[in-house]
């Protein structure tokens, strides 16, 4: 990795990693070569299917991989496009038209079928996606004027390039090669642009996806209509280069599932991995066929499932998660003794014991009102009646024992829960008030969040991760890297941006987070606690990130059991105790207040304090 810094701001340039492009582009060549140069028929046949099954896994890693929805129903899309394209070619339509035909119905259908879905998680939704390719097939046997039904229906065989049926198999390979190239390019160009980021986003976390601004669902839609409109198209190839079909192979589970099994062995939510997975599969299952025939049938499938055993085992994430592990650049420490930036060799106040005057310049007129907020979990009150206001360049601090419904007023405050009564109202960037709904609406409205458990987006690094906040205001990739680069290095993260999340320590995961809100350039944060579990060295970093934050016009409100932190931030400070507001007003006058000491201590030391 390589690192350039300037005075003032600092830039780390993306690390050069040629051999995957390379290694790419020499596995393609190979798959158009090699069949053209032996001329054999049964060899040209095997590299037909290499690129057909690549294809169709790199089509179904854009929603198994990147959005993390495992569909093991994916023949359903495959087997509308074969299906549109030979009737509309019995119609006298040629198959070039038709493919386009079937790929926008499977986008329609898909999107129709998943959007439901999408509320089941884990195996749930793969066992529903297995259930709707049932009931195309069984729809398919039932209409049999149009379909053929069990027998199946024969293509006619009008030669060329018209209709796509060939007395020798290179035009074929041609076609297929083609169309390989087109599904690897879309693929990629998705993984690059805002979808892909907010695809994986919303895949590792959707909770935190859904604090960035992301509509997990749309995105998600999106991914599932271009994955289904590319299967469809290969699908309509597969049937002309068969020249007949029939539905327990169109809409067949076993092959659904082995579209997905070439994704998983070669690196799910990789580019390249469904395409190293049908190039080392593939060959493997034609040679056993081709070795043993009649007498092994099945082999195949006991082949496949031995594979996928030992990358299960042995290579959880794939074989291009293995090499990238071997490849991968070492992990960089931060010294806590020492500043990460300019900025933060700036002098932290060791024991901060006067708080901000709650009269100082710079706090303006009311950002967010907060009337009468109730929130009920069946018969349990969580808050009740809960008013406040945070004005402009405000920091406010929120504190409560344990269980007292922070967090909850946390998340109806950021649209992750709705209240029963009362209202919240934001003021826009027009300087009207709004009453955002979800999410969605909150970031709009300019209102960043952190949550109490940090939730990084692991199979990120950490430029990715806070890229996925600056997606919110730059559409375009160089715009959105360039501002998460500026934003890790005021945030102290610049010698980290190419290492994996994952690999942080816990304050490092909390600057993370909030640098990933701050990249969406907020008017209002949310801190959860994000000094809870970190050393005294972070801390005081921590009061002076809060205090630079605050300083460029941001209001807070921050739930936090650091009193230090409090003492040092606050300018108004909001004690809750079992779901009600029992103090507010400045922050050394709170903390004496005996409710206060009642709620923290109970009633006999608040009595002998008295």
């Amino acid at each position: 990795m390589s690192n350039e810094t300037t005075s003032g701001t600092s830039s780390v340039s993306a690390p050069s990693l040629p051999w995957p492009a390379i290694g790419v582009a020499l596995v393609l060549a190979s798959l158009l070569l090699i069949p053209l140069g032996i001329g054999n028929a049964f060899v040209t046949h095997i590299f037909v299917t290499i690129c057909l099954m690549a294809a169709l896994s790199s089509a179904w890693n854009l929603v198994g991989g990147f959005a993390g929805q495992l569909s093991l129903g994916h023949a359903t899309f495959y087997g509308i496009g074969a299906y549109t394209a030979v009737i509309l070619v019995n119609l006298g339509i040629t198959p070039w038209i038709g493919m386009f035909a079937g790929a926008g119905i499977a986008a329609i259908v898909g999107m129709a079928i998943s959007y439901p879905c999408f509320r089941l998680k884990g195996p749930f939704f793969s066992l529903a996606s297995i259930a709707f390719l049932e009931v195309f097939r069984v729809l398919t046997l039932h209409f049999s004027e149009f379909t053929g039904g069990a027998t199946g229906k024969m293509i006619p065989l009008k030669l060329g390039w018209t209709w796509m049926v060939f007395r020798e198999r290179w035009p074929s390979l041609l076609i297929i090669f083609g169309m390989l190239c087109a599904v690897l390019v879309v693929v990629w160009a998705v993984r690059r642009s805002r979808l892909g980021f907010y695809l994986i986003a919303t895949r590792e976390r959707e909770s935190a996806a859904k604090a960035a601004g992301v509509k997990t669902v749309q995105v998600r839609l999106v991914a599932v209509a271009i994955s289904s409109a590319l299967c469809a198209m290969l699908g309509t190839f597969h049937a002309m280069y068969l020249t007949f079909i029939e539905p327990s192979a169109m809409f067949s589970l076993t092959f659904s599932i082995q579209i997905a099994m070439f994704a998983l062995i070669g690196g799910l939510g990789t580019v390249s991995g469904p395409l190293l997975g049908a190039v080392l599969l593939v060959p493997l299952t034609e040679w056993a066929r081709a070795s043993f025939g009649a007498s092994a049938l099945g082999l195949h499938g006991f082949v496949y499932g031995v594979v996928l055993l030992l990358a299960v085992l042995f290579m959880p994430n794939g074989i291009i998660g293995l090499l990238q592990k071997f490849r991968r650049a070492p992990h960089h420490e931060l010294d806590e003794d020492e500043p990460t930036t300019q900025t933060d060799s700036i002098k932290a106040p060791a024991q901060a014991t006067t708080p901000p005057s709650p009269d100082r310049e710079g706090i303006g007129r009311d950002v967010m009102r907060v009337q009468n907020l109730n929130k009920r979990f069946g018969g349990l009150h969580v808050t009740k009646n809960v008013n406040f206001t945070l004005r402009e360049g405000e920091v406010l601090g929120l504190i409560g024992p344990n269980g007292a419904g922070k967090t909850t007023l946390f998340n109806m405050l950021s649209g992750f829960l709705t209240p029963n009564e009362g209202s919240v109202t934001v003021r826009g960037p027009d300087g009207g008030y709004h009453t955002p709904v979800n999410p969605a609406d909150f970031a709009a409205l300019g209102v960043g969040r952190t949550f109490q458990i940090v939730q990084p987006f692991a199979a990120m690094t950490v430029e990715e991760n806070i890229m996925v906040g600056a997606f919110y205001h730059h559409h375009d990739e160089h715009d959105a890297r360039e501002a998460a680069r500026q934003t890790a290095w005021r945030m102290g993260l610049g010698p980290l941006l190419q290492d994996e999340a994952r690999g942080l320590t816990i304050g490092g995961l909390k600057r993370l987070e909030v640098a990933r809100v701050m990249a969406m350039e907020p008017r209002i944060l949310l801190l959860d606690e994000v000094m809870a579990g970190i050393n005294q060295t972070d801390v005081r970093r921590a009061i002076d990130l809060m205090l630079s934050i605050r300083d460029s016009g941001v209001s807070i409100i921050a739930i936090e059991h650091v009193m230090q932190a409090v003492m040092s931030l606050s300018d108004r400070v909001l004690v809750l105790a079992a779901g009600e507001v029992i103090a507010e007003g400045d922050p050394h006058e709170v903390v004496r207040d005996p409710h206060v000491i009642e709620a923290y201590l109970g009633k006999e030391f608040a009595n002998a304090h008295r």
